[in-house]
């Protein structure tokens, strides 16, 4: 097999989201060895069990070579699940927090994940929104700094209930962000989307994609709960 060159970002590290569904010829035992190759290779993987119809579970990975994600994705349908949906992103840290402490941007371009106590999780994908009289790109920049600090402030207020991962998909998917939020409750979920929602930055200039909810657990017992055995 030939070597492949690897394709990592300049900082920070390549994220996907991969939902998938359970079929007839799953098998459990290559899932889980896919999951722990991923981990060998130095790939972080959140393994969670989707609520509703949209997928069975999600698998969220993070590594510095998106080939390695590649290999988990290749892995994971040859395991007999089928991929239903997917979102493909960057961590990053915003052009509006220059300046933070290296603690916190380091916090955002490498996420330690999943965080403990917060087995809540739900992901969603965003865009500003570029319409007439309401297109956030002709806004001046200290303008939409405002915004966004106004934004900041109403998700701190949520600080130790839910642990908020924003990663970048300009020109990498259909949407500008990815959200993905692990949260101590369900309730944390909707209050904490609901109340950002007010924000103008929300309000006036937020498009939203696709929600997806369920629960974080390791990927054996995610498997168990979805009926791999």
């Amino acid at each position: 097999m030939s070597q492949t060159q690897p394709s990592v970002p300049s900082e920070g590290e390549s994220v996907v989201h991969l939902f998938l569904r359970v079929g007839p010829l799953t098998d459990r035992g290559e899932v889980l060895a896919a999951c722990g190759a991923a981990v060998d290779r130095g790939t972080q993987v959140v393994t969670a069990a989707m609520l509703g119809h949209k997928a069975d579970l999600c698998v969220m990975a993070l590594s510095a070579d998106q080939w390695d994600l590649r290999r988990l994705q290749t892995q994971l349908v040859a395991a007999g699940l089928e991929l239903v949906d997917s979102y493909v992103s960057l961590t990053e840290t915003s052009e509006y927090a220059q300046g933070v402490p290296e603690e916190m941007r380091r916090a955002r371009l490498h996420p330690v994940l999943p965080p403990e106590g917060k087995p809540a999780f739900c992901f969603y994908p965003m865009s500003k929104r570029r319409e007439v009289g309401a297109n956030w790109f002709t806004l001046p920049y200290e303008d939409r700094k405002e915004l966004m600090y106004e934004h900041g402030a109403s998700g701190r207020k949520f600080a130790g209930r839910v642990q908020q991962v924003v990663t970048g998909s300009t020109g990498t998917d259909d949407f500008e962000w990815g959200v993905t939020l692990f949260c101590e409750h369900p309730d944390d979920v909707k209050d904490v989307v609901y109340t950002m929602r007010f924000d103008q930055a929300s309000a006036l200039y937020g498009d939203f994609g696709t929600f997806y909810v369920g629960m974080v657990a390791d990927a054996g017992t995610v498997l168990d709960e979805i009926g791999v055995t």
